[in-house]
Order: structure tokens, then C-alpha cells, then sequence
């Protein structure tokens, strides 16, 4: 399997699960989840996959300051329709990482490691994602907005020839390049993360 070599330059998300834990699963519940994992969960990477990763990247980071976030142990609120544009896909990142499912999720086992509920659509909020410690109640709100890395201005012209199958395999790997270039900027480029990443606690 081939694939861009920032995939794995992208900080890996670590957090105990106590599910894991309890059926030996991984060792002592400690579970790491990558970009990669999640590009293989959603069959692509985009800047919609890279942005869920980020929003929960840091909104867990903020949300667990001194300890591994606990899978299964957070509560996902949406504010957008499940239906509504690339929320079914930032919904499925987050509840990968998170353990965070609706009512179709893991049931538990006498009252305990329970995954359903917890993730939650058209939530009166004023943020796109809010994410909220079960054990403590506390929240932190995320927002996510990829525009201040642009993308590169031959990649709408190129989409346009390649979904027209006129375009060529030089054009095709070109469209590729430029594509997943805007992602690892987006990705691998700490310093513009204030700019595209809003986190309220």
C-alpha cells in the first residue's frame, strides 16, 4: 500500500479505552489513532477529513490537559443535520476517534463501556462541534475553516477536465499532487492552526 509520505508525519491522537481495556483488546486500553486510520475509514484524504481530524485533535487536547482523553467517555454535540453537506463524514471521523455513537453504537456490558447516544445532531449551538468529558461535564466548542490555505488555482479547471474524462494522465497526476499538497499544509503547518481551527472552553 503507497501512499503520501505526510500521512504519518501528522501527530497521532493516543487515549485510554477502557473497552479495550476490559476485553484485552490493547494493551492496558492505550489505543493511537492516525491521520492514516482515518483516511482508510473515509476511502479519502480531503481537507474535510483533515479538518475533523484536527477539530478533535485539539478539542481533546483542550479538553484533557493532564491525561489521555477517555474513548468512550465523550459526548459529541453537532449543530448541522446529519444529512447536511460533509457533516456525515466529520461526524464519522469523530466517532472513530472519540468511541462517540448515536443510537446504533455499542450498547455496553452490564451498564458499562456504552457507545450509543453520545453523539448528537442539530444542536443549538453556536459552534460546528462541541465535545463534553462525561465524567466532568466540561465542553470545549470547535470550529473549523480550511480557507485561509487556499487552494492551488489550476485545481478547479484540472477537476473540471478530469470529471469531463478529457483530461490526461499528466493532468490527472498533477490534479492528485496539488490536492494533497493543500492537506498537508493544512495538516503539517502548526503555526496557521489559530486560523483555521476556533476553540472556545
Amino acid at each position: 500500500m503507497e501512499y503520501p509520505d505526510f500521512y504519518t508525519k501528522v501527530e497521532t491522537i493516543r487515549l485510554y479505552d477502557p473497552l479495550s481495556d476490559f476485553l484485552g483488546a490493547f494493551k492496558d486500553g492505550i489505543i493511537d489513532i492516525g491521520y492514516i486510520d482515518c483516511v482508510k475509514l473515509a476511502g479519502h484524504s480531503c481537507p474535510t477529513v483533515a479538518g475533523a481530524y484536527l477539530m478533535t485533535l485539539q478539542g481533546l487536547k483542550a479538553l484533557y490537559p493532564h491525561s489521555l482523553p477517555k474513548r468512550g467517555s465523550i459526548k459529541v454535540s453537532i449543530k448541522d443535520d446529519r444529512s447536511e453537506g460533509v457533516t456525515g463524514v466529520v461526524a464519522n471521523i469523530i466517532s472513530f476517534i472519540t468511541g462517540a455513537c448515536d443510537e446504533s453504537g455499542f450498547k455496553g456490558v452490564q451498564g458499562n463501556f456504552g457507545r450509543n447516544d453520545l453523539i448528537t445532531y442539530n444542536e443549538p449551538i453556536a459552534s460546528e462541534i462541541m465535545f463534553t468529558r462525561i465524567d466532568t461535564n466540561e465542553s470545549v466548542s470547535v470550529s473549523y475553516d480550511p480557507s485561509y490555505i487556499p487552494a492551488d488555482e489550476q485545481m478547479k479547471p484540472l477537476m473540471a477536465k478530469i470529471l469531463q474524462n478529457s483530461a490526461s494522465d499528466e493532468e490527472k497526476q498533477t490534479f492528485k499532487t496539488l490536492w494533497q499538497k493543500r492537506v498537508e499544509k493544512i495538516l503539517l503547518t502548526p503555526e496557521s492552526w489559530d486560523k483555521i481551527i476556533t476553540l472556545q472552553k
